[in-house]
């Protein structure tokens, strides 16, 4: 049983550290707001990581349409 927790536990923990950066890279470093893995990693992020990112993006991107999960949900035009 030992033999597979431990690689199973490895196997989580890298794909979730590489999702994170990967998650970071498009928010911080992203050519392009409307990307789509970012866009997928942003809507599976808790609440206060995926607020952090759609600030980060609203001060690079700020005037055009934000990505899916940073829209108002009033406006889906306005950034929230």
């Amino acid at each position: 049983m030992r033999k597979i927790i431990l690689p199973l536990a490895l196997l989580i923990l890298g794909g979730g550290s590489l999702a994170g950066f990967e998650y970071w890279r498009y928010v911080t470093k992203g050519g392009d707001p409307y990307d789509e893995i970012g866009i997928t990693l942003n809507q599976y992020m808790p609440g206060p990581v995926r607020d952090w990112g759609c600030a980060k993006l609203r001060d690079r991107f700020g005037q055009g349409l934000p990505p899916l999960g940073c829209a108002s949900a009033a406006d889906p035009a306005l950034w929230r």
